[in-house]
């Protein structure tokens, strides 16, 4: 996706990795959530000195942590793919942080790996951890608490792109964000339904799709400077 903004609009596109990932599960367990919103300050930081705006762009818990740093660093717009508003099951993250000293991961998915794919084979390309750190997932919903207090706080332009056959975050999760980014008008948030990509719409089948919304919606913000 980077390298078609770079292509399409000649933009300089940063991927972060955030602290825990691309690595090994047991340093996921280790992270915290202000690891996770100080990765995404590093990587702010490190664009800032070299380009005019900077827009954030993130994918499932990227999505949350780019609307929750949006209302603490200057960016001209926001776009989020696939970004929770709540966990599957609702629990305090007090009580996932007790259950996680018993049990340390849990499964991704209920079914068979990558059953959740349209495209098969960008599927066997793709790397992810295999399992979910219990511990992570307090995390994340300490993550998701603070995106909630932010919401109404967000006042840049925000596109939400979600596939309707998305089973790990449900499309729903789209309606509740977008109700709650109450200090936008119509005109600055806007909401994308596809279909036919599971979760990890930027690899599955639809990514064309949303490389074009995604050019479409930074070029409008863009020329509007």
């Amino acid at each position: 996706m980077g390298e078609y903004l770079n292509r399409e609009l000649g933009f300089t596109c940063l991927g972060i990795r955030l602290a825990g990932h691309a690595t090994r599960p047991k340093d996921m367990v280790r992270s915290r959530w202000t690891d996770w919103t100080a990765s995404v300050e590093d990587g702010y930081n490190l664009l800032r000195g070299s380009v005019d705006n900077i827009y954030f762009v993130g994918l499932s818990m990227g999505g949350a942590l780019s609307l929750l740093m949006s209302t603490k660093l200057d960016v001209k717009g926001v776009l989020t793919i696939s970004a929770p508003y709540q966990l599957t099951e609702e629990h305090p993250a007090w009580q996932i942080q007790l259950y996680s000293y018993f049990k340390t991961y849990l499964p991704k998915t209920k079914g068979e790996p990558g059953a959740g794919w349209f495209d098969k084979d960008a599927y066997k390309d793709h790397i992810s951890y295999p399992l979910n750190p219990i511990r992570s997932a307090a995390e994340l919903k300490i993550l998701l608490d603070k995106m909630h207090f932010a919401l109404p706080k967000v006042n840049v332009p925000v596109m939400l792109i979600h596939s309707k056959d998305d089973a790990y975050v449900l499309p729903e999760n789209m309606e509740k964000i977008y109700a709650g980014l109450v200090a936008l008008h119509a005109s600055d948030k806007t909401k994308l339904y596809v279909t036919g990509s599971g979760h990890v719409v930027t690899r599955d089948a639809a990514r064309h799709q949303v490389f074009e919304a995604a050019r479409d919606f930074i070029r409008r913000i863009d020329s509007q400077s």
